[in-house]
């Protein structure tokens, strides 16, 4: 199995150098239409290993396995292959050189039906990646996507899902494209995937009822986004690096009944970005047993907001732990047995909770937070000077605020709350 796969490499990388050198057209090579027009529904195509021509359109129920040997070139123009059917398989296939519109969506795979499958496909230099629209229980797995050479707003999304639902989107990775989207399409698995240079890694709007497991997010302007998209679980993933001025692992905005929880946020600009959420009347959000560590802001809130529970979750070494725009408060969200980094009480009686709440005030340390440009030099030894003397020695009374009445004394100790 290693040797062949050594041999597909080998094979794709021949295949890469032909194609660079100009030896050939996507125009002079067979046409993979031909192929697919002459196999029955229902039936396998196994093409000989080599270049084909597309773009390709697909109207039956057929399965395409090129086993690592079969290049599709669009030439440049158009999705190199549209699938129009149900039951559809591609496995193992080269696609390459769409076309550049994105009024067309101009992709590696275009997908307009159901129960489709789309597997260890390599789609490079396409606009998008993989378009469903209105298009439910179709499972992407094991594809490696990247976009064209554009600038990051004009590259096209890794996968794309519009209203569609009960799909499948599973270890797939990702890179140097510009987001990978959910819009208007509720009950899909998003599990397994790795995404890195992006925008938005992932990007929620209007999107219920979805699965976010098992994720890893590296070096993108923001880890997950959610907007409007009510009952979430987000779950097991790592974001990591999400900086720049915009940078945030996970963002919400306007959502409600979320689970949050065993995720790893280390290293953005902003760890947790909450904006009006939960935003449903009557809602919670959950947030258990995350990792919150290293960031500049661990969880930053937009405005004073409730409804947000905060329980057994590790908030470490963040340069601001916790920041509420407006100089408000977070206490009234519920804060309980968390574990912080620069909890300073005692525990005398040894049961693993501080003797005394863990509270965090704000002081008049409003250089940095009224004036935007100040956050350039945030964390500098200047504004950490400035910030220590007017703690030491407040000009006014600070307001509180979080208060967690039984922070956890050893992070050791959380999954055990």
């Amino acid at each position: 199995m290693l040797l062949k796969k050594k041999s597909n490499l080998l094979f794709l990388i021949v295949i890469s150098l032909l194609l660079a050198s100009g030896i050939q057209g996507a125009t002079d090579y067979p046409s993979f239409q031909e192929l697919v027009d002459a196999t029955p529904a229902n039936g396998t195509l196994k093409p000989e290993a080599g270049i084909y021509s597309g773009p390709v359109v697909i109207t039956s129920p057929i399965t395409i396995d090129g086993d690592g040997w079969v290049t599709i070139d669009a030439g440049g123009e158009g999705t190199v292959i549209l699938i129009e059917s149900n039951g559809v398989t591609l496995e193992g296939l080269y696609l390459k050189n769409s076309g550049s519109k994105h009024n067309d969506i101009d992709s590696g795979v275009q997908v307009r039906g159901n129960y489709n499958v789309i597997k260890e496909c390599v789609i490079e230099n396409c606009l998008f990646g993989i378009d469903l629209q209105q298009s439910d229980h179709n499972i992407l797995r094991s594809n490696h996507i990247s976009s064209q050479d554009f600038d990051l707003g004009q590259k096209g999304d890794a996968i794309r899902l519009w209203y569609s639902f009960h799909n499948k989107v599973l270890n797939n990775t990702c890179k140097d494209v510009r987001d990978m989207v959910v819009w208007y399409s509720s009950d899909n698995t998003i599990k397994g995937n790795k995404l890195s240079g992006s925008r938005y890694s992932l990007h929620f709007m209007y999107s219920k009822y979805n699965l976010v497991e098992d994720n890893v997010y590296y070096d993108n302007a923001v880890g997950i986004f959610l907007m409007y998209s009510d009952g979430i679980i987000v779950r097991n993933n790592s974001i990591s690096h999400a900086n720049g001025p915009t940078g945030v692992g996970i963002g919400f905005k306007e959502t409600s009944e979320l689970v949050i929880e065993d995720n790893k946020v280390l290293y953005c600009a902003s760890g947790l970005y909450i904006d009006v959420s939960p935003y449903q009347p009557d809602t919670v959000n959950l947030f258990n047993n995350n990792l919150i560590a290293y960031n500049g802001i661990g969880i930053r809130f937009l405005n004073d907001w409730q409804g947000n529970i905060f329980k057994g979750n590790q908030i470490s070494d963040n340069l601001t732990q916790v920041f509420v725009g407006g100089g408000m408060t977070a206490n009234r969200n519920e804060w309980e047995g968390n574990y912080w980094s620069d909890y300073n009480g005692f525990d005398m009686d040894e049961d693993g909770i501080g003797d005394k709440p863990h509270e965090i005030y704000a002081y008049a340390d409003r250089l940095w937070r009224d004036r935007p440009f100040a956050q350039f030099f945030k964390g500098s030894p200047l504004l950490e000077v400035i910030d220590f003397l007017e703690r030491l020695a407040p000009f006014s009374d600070p307001s509180l605020l979080i208060r967690d009445k039984v922070p956890v004394m050893n992070k050791e100790d959380l999954k055990d709350e």
